[in-house]
């Protein structure tokens, strides 16, 4: 519609024009429009450079589709149109987050044959794919490859292997990184100190857990709701919940809204504490929240009622669950039978 409004002004859109257009559309998940221009683009006799070919292999590769992406590929080879870092590396993230590392491997290979520069982009989304494909060794010889590179490595590259570390129970050596990356010079970020947070609380470490907490506070960064979220799970699980309802009073009084998932959480915990009324009044939190409860949260209800002896109360939520067309799990229906046995 906006190239023919082009025309109709007396103006033939150029290749720079049609990419932007490529660009902006794509990345809205517009694919339906983005295949138009490029019909357009064909009628026009207008030719796709390597910016063009590399928007369409972005939006859809990004959108999951794979095999329109290859076409557009073999397209630039037929068109003569040469493929550059951003195109492998395109293909390189797309392959990552398919959890298809070997692929991804292979094709870096073919862009070292080709003398291509490996850049942040690419290292970081290697570094990602190896890290949750349990490859943490290739991760960490990507990452001295990089220093040996003098690629730089930014927030996001170290992020992604302390996300991998911690995900590993290496919570030690993932703080190993973030010491390395404060050397270098690189400011630790929220997103970061969260997933460190939540490894040393999986580890049950609280303490070095809220000795970060303090140390991020120290640097001015700001807390969000996803580091809300890990601190009052990790203090719920290690049972510690009068920390975690403190915790929950600061969300309060710094103006963040918990979500239902922060509610839960502490619901669940009220409930293996055996302080119920405290529980039911998380319930009544959620709802006053307009949050609708899900399965999850219904679940861990209807456990801990059972468990506190409120058998015709579980049994009035396990109703009105499947009444709002959610499917009680196995830990809904074995609280049932422990508590009406």
């Amino acid at each position: 519609a906006m190239v023919s409004r082009m025309k109709e002004m007396g103006g033939l859109p150029d290749v720079v024009t049609f990419n932007s257009l490529i660009d902006g559309y794509g990345k809205c998940g517009e694919l339906e429009e983005v295949e138009q221009l490029v019909e357009e683009m064909r009628r026009s006799g207008c030719k796709a450079d390597v910016v063009t070919y590399n928007a369409l292999i972005n939006c859809f590769c990004k959108f999951g589709r794979m095999e329109t992406a290859y076409g557009y590929f073999a397209a630039m080879k037929r068109e003569g149109v040469m493929a550059n870092v951003v195109t492998f590396s395109t293909f390189v993230d797309a392959f990552c987050k398919e959890g298809l590392v070997r692929v991804a491997m292979k094709l870096v290979a073919q862009m070292r044959v080709r003398g291509m520069a490996l850049n942040e982009f690419t290292y970081t989304c290697l570094i990602d794919g190896t890290c949750k494909a349990g490859r943490l060794d290739d991760a960490i010889v990507l990452l001295d490859e990089m220093v040996r590179q003098g690629v730089p490595l930014n927030v996001v590259t170290y992020t992604v292997l302390v996300d991998g570390l911690c995900k590993e129970r290496k919570v030690a050596e993932a703080e190993d990184v973030l010491r390395m990356m404060e050397k270098a010079g690189v400011r630790a970020n929220e997103l970061l100190y969260t997933t460190l947070i939540h490894g040393h609380f999986m580890n049950k470490n609280s303490e070095k857990a809220l000795g970060l907490l303090s140390e991020m506070k120290n640097k001015g960064l700001e807390l969000d709701i996803s580091l809300y979220g890990a601190l009052i799970q990790g203090l719920c699980n290690v049972h510690k919940l009068d920390e975690a309802k403190s915790l929950l009073t600061k969300m309060d009084e710094s103006g963040l809204e918990p979500n239902y998932i922060i509610y839960t959480t502490m619901m669940d915990a009220c409930f293996k504490s055996g302080k119920v009324p405290e529980a039911i009044a998380m319930l009544q939190k959620i709802l006053d929240s307009g949050f609708q409860p899900n399965v999850i949260t219904y679940c861990a209800l209807i456990d801990g009622l059972c468990k506190a002896g409120s058998i015709d109360e579980a049994i009035s939520h396990f109703n009105k669950m499947r009444d709002l067309g959610l499917d009680p799990n196995v830990q809904a229906y074995t609280a049932l039978v422990d508590g009406l046995c």
